[in-house]
């Protein structure tokens, strides 16, 4: 076994390998940018090594700075995480032609597997059930539509070199096709460089399962069950679970058995993914599954895995890159409980998404349960990255039971500084239909309104900071300064005015001798449950309160609106680096407040900027097209009269 390793990746994924890595007596050399300098990865690793500025195609994707920084470093083997390089054949055989050793399939069998549309072709071939649809050369436009047509749709259209959800696009009828396959064309060639599509029939109600192989150099193949990542939002998922929900034993031996025919066919080695689109419409069948695509890394989801196998699969990933056999043969590979990973991302659900960046001024984690966190209280969120912060894991004896778990999990999960989508992913947990089982790649977009609503969390939050206050004031030894809401011939009531952000709330609490006995905010019942423990801190004049998932700042009454009066200035400027993507104004045009000024593409989001008043646009000092640093202006209005 090798005694050293470089891990080319960075945050969570990082932290995750090096915690593997030390346990097996390894010295973990972490690389980083200039914006990383400080980051969670550099603090936990023996050695870092700087490779360059901020944006990815500068470091994280520059390979041979890399392989530089594995031989400065003495680094025996290099692991490339996930995202970045890991599915890059020629990074693979860079890094073995250095005299590294490579932690991951075999060079040939990423590029096999790299393209969809010869991904598919394999498949077939070896036997694995695959979507009707088109794979062939020719990518006229004329071409392209004829065979949708054959195909029947609705269908996808699909970038060949896809991944990441980037260059799909859903066509429902042949009037829509031409404009999703030149916005779908567009958008895989600025992604992948390669403009190449395939088209597929398009499976109602799909599900998304996929099957954990692994391989090593002496032709042994396991697989370690399934996982179902259908809860996803824009192809992005969000909650992953093992085993899948419906599952029965024929139907994981049918997909199993296909995995590993996949599998087998490319030689595998190391960790994998086969995925499968399912047919989500009714209960899971034999002939209700078709190969998707295969992952050749270690994937994000892969925690779920390790805890219904008990079983560590990047020490797995070590041993085979050393040469040795796999730990274990498939009968003594066993799947005990049900196990749940939620994705906690710095991004603002409430506001279509967005991704968020700042300084986390709290971060504390749920104790007892797994986090494989990228980082920690104090720590910035950097910009140029993916908005990950860490995955929240767990493991019980049922489904239902690990349900339940999870959400207590995201509800002692306590994130200030940056927006997060921690109250978005209980509520996912809490949707009806999840807990049935009953779970689709389009469950999300069909409950959108409702899973970003966090009307219901912050009428909570208000209640208990009353509470709170109410509990501080009332024990007053003099009556008289007994703040405990007495009224003359009449029940007690406390009121407290605060505001969250614009909002004005009013909070009431009744009392009954020395018991709060109900709360109402803004006229409305208000929760206030003993069996959940509100976290406050203060922050400046205001007070944050957690509650469900979600953090409040509570501030004094007409505190928000003088912010925002403040902020409806005249300009509107970029909140993150990125492309322009589209102007939607003019020079001299009359705009209301909130109509769309410009779109930003940043941190693989589109992001509409609105106007912040009522007034004219004066400049317009950006083109599409155009790259932008965060803060640089785009669109200035006339001066208010």
């Amino acid at each position: 076994m090798f005694k050293s390793v470089l891990v080319a990746n960075r945050a969570e994924i990082a932290c995750r390998i090096f915690r593997t890595a030390r346990a097996m007596g390894m010295r973990c050399i972490a690389v980083h940018t200039e914006a990383d300098a400080k980051a969670k990865h550099v603090r936990e690793a023996d050695e870092s090594v700087l490779i360059g500025p901020a944006p990815a195609a500068e470091s994280y994707l520059r390979g041979d700075r890399i392989i530089e920084a594995a031989k400065a470093s003495g680094a025996e083997a290099v692991h490339p995480g996930y995202g970045f390089l890991s599915e890059n054949p020629d990074f693979a055989e860079e890094v073995i032609a250095a005299g590294l050793i490579w932690i991951g399939p075999t060079p040939a069998a990423i590029r096999a597997m790299g393209l969809k549309d010869e991904a598919k072709r394999i498949a077939e071939e070896a036997g694995v059930p695959v979507v009707p649809g088109y794979r062939g050369e020719a990518q006229d436009a004329k071409t392209l539509s004829k065979e949708a047509k054959a195909i029947g749709f609705p269908v996808l259209i699909k970038a060949v070199a896809g991944g990441g959800g980037r260059g799909i696009r859903e066509v429902k009828n042949a009037a829509e096709f031409a404009d999703a396959l030149a916005s779908a064309q567009r958008e895989a060639k600025a992604a992948f460089g390669d403009d190449r599509v395939l088209v597929e029939k398009l499976i109602g109600r799909p599900r998304h399962i996929e099957v954990q192989v692994f391989g090593d150099k002496h032709g042994n193949v396991v697989h370690l069950f399934e996982r179902d990542c259908s809860l996803q939002r824009r192809r992005q998922k969000v909650i992953e679970e093992a085993p899948a929900p419906g599952m029965t034993a024929d139907i994981r031996a049918a997909m199993t058995d296909a995995a590993l025919k996949a599998a087998r066919a490319v030689a595998y080695e190391n960790a994998g993914t086969v995925e499968f689109i399912v047919d989500g419409s009714g209960p899971l069948r034999a002939d209700g599954f078709w190969f998707l695509e295969m992952n050749t890394r270690l994937q994000v989801e892969h925690p779920v895995t390790e805890m219904i196998t008990g079983l560590d699969l990047v020490e797995w990933q070590f041993r085979v890159a050393a040469g040795e056999t796999l730990p274990l043969t498939q009968d003594e590979i066993r799947l005990d409980g049900h196990a749940i990973e939620a994705r906690v991302v710095a991004e603002d659900p409430a506001d279509n998404f967005r991704p968020s960046v700042g300084r986390l001024h709290l971060c504390r984690w749920p104790h007892r349960q797994r986090v494989d966190a990228g980082f920690a209280e104090g720590d910035a969120i950097p910009s140029a990255y993916d908005s990950l912060l860490a995955k929240i894991i767990v493991h019980r004896e049922d489904r239902a039971e690990a349900i339940e778990s999870a959400k207590r999990a995201l509800s002692a999960a306590h994130v200030f500084g940056v927006a997060t989508n921690i109250g978005f992913l209980r509520r996912c947990l809490g949707d009806k239909s999840f807990a049935a089982g009953d779970v689709h790649v389009g469950l999300i977009a069909e409950r959108l309104e409702t899973l970003s609503d966090r009307s219901e969390a912050r009428r909570a939050a208000a209640a208990r900071l009353a509470f709170a206050d109410a509990m501080n004031d009332i024990g007053a030894d003099d009556p008289w300064a007994r703040n405990d809401g007495f009224r003359m011939n009449a029940p007690s009531r406390l009121v407290w005015r605060y505001e969250v952000a614009d909002q004005p709330l009013l909070v009431e609490l009744d009392r009954d001798g020395d018991v709060v006995a109900a709360a109402r905010v803004d006229g409305a019942p208000a929760p206030l449950d003993p069996d959940l423990h509100p976290d406050f801190a203060k922050l400046g004049a205001g007070t944050i309160v957690f509650a469900e998932g979600e953090a409040f700042a509570f501030e004094p009454a007409g505190a928000s609106r003088e912010h925002a009066d403040a902020a409806a200035g005249d300009e509107v400027k970029a909140p993150l680096p990125g492309k322009v993507v589209a102007v939607l104004a003019k020079a001299g045009q009359a705009v209301k407040k909130g109509d769309p000024l410009v779109t930003l593409e940043a941190m693989k989001m589109e992001h509409a900027l609105k106007a912040p008043r009522d007034g004219a646009i004066a400049e317009i000092a950006v083109a599409a097209g155009a790259q932008v640093k965060e803060g640089a202006l785009l669109v200035r209005l006339a001066a208010a009269t």
